[in-house]
């Protein structure tokens, strides 16, 4: 086993959405580290399956099923994954996207899209907020993207979303600083993930490739990002070498919002 970067021995890291692209990779990194880790996933089939290969290598991983965008629900995983042991780190990783400017936006698009992006994010901060308020501490760390601080061309839902994200990051960090709760965010821009490549496939048919390049092109680093990085740059906010920093967010976008202007 390799010697951990930032130590998590000893802390319960909930990770939504964990079972692929980002946040597989963030399951499996913060478990290398010595956290206890918990998945929370929709498709529990994928999830259990992470969880395997990644205790497979002797780290502790366990896969829950959850509908992020149920409230209810989300309050008793929350509760019962607390029961076990108090959550240090809550990562808001499950999102979803959509392709359209305002009029091709459907109100159910738009409902579907703030249920799982930000209703979700609320759903599990307003679970997990009693729990660490009570152990004296923790970290909050939420999904957002490049699409919260630039227009992005035809994707109106999924940019409100994110601000909704970035927006909900601020307020939380500020509402509970004094009870050592810090709150930050990610702003990625395009990751190549498996959801990438059925993104583009969806809506792409028969111009995969030179779609892909084009997106690829639109970073000023000439490609996508990895996971990996992604989970990397998470890791190290959600450490105790990180508590200084609160009520931030991080772009990682190989130069697009700064460098596209």
């Amino acid at each position: 086993m390799n010697t951990p970067i930032l130590d998590y021995t000893g802390k319960t890291i909930v990770i939504t959405g964990g079972a692929s692209g980002i946040g597989l990779a963030m399951s499996e990194l913060f478990a290398s580290q010595g956290g206890s880790v918990y998945i929370l996933d929709l498709n529990e089939q994928q999830a259990l399956g992470a969880a395997s290969a990644i205790t497979e290598k002797g780290f502790r991983v366990k896969a829950m099923k959850a509908d992020v965008s149920d409230h209810e629900e989300v309050c008793g995983v929350i509760s019962s994954i607390n029961a076990e042991g108090f959550i240090d780190v809550l990562i808001n990783n499950a999102g979803i996207a959509h392709v359209g400017n305002i009029v091709a936006t459907r109100e159910e698009d738009l409902i579907r899209l703030f249920n799982v992006n930000v209703k979700s994010v609320y759903s599990c901060i307003h679970a997990v907020i009693p729990h660490m308020q009570q152990q004296g501490g923790g970290v909050i760390l939420n999904m957002a993207s490049i699409a919260s601080s630039v227009g992005l061309s035809d994707r109106l839902a999924y940019s409100m979303s994110k601000g909704a994200v970035r927006a909900m990051t601020m307020s939380v960090a500020r509402d509970y600083v004094k009870d050592n709760i810090r709150c930050n965010c990610i702003s990625p821009a395009r990751v190549h993930t498996p959801f990438v490549d059925g993104f583009i496939d969806k809506n792409y048919p028969g111009n995969r490739d030179e779609m892909f390049q084009k997106l690829s092109a639109s970073q000023p680093l000439g490609r996508m990002g990895k996971p990996e990085e992604i989970a990397h740059l998470a890791l190290y906010l959600c450490s105790s070498e990180a508590g200084f920093i609160t009520g931030c967010d991080y772009p990682i976008d190989g130069g697009f919002i700064y460098l596209n202007t």
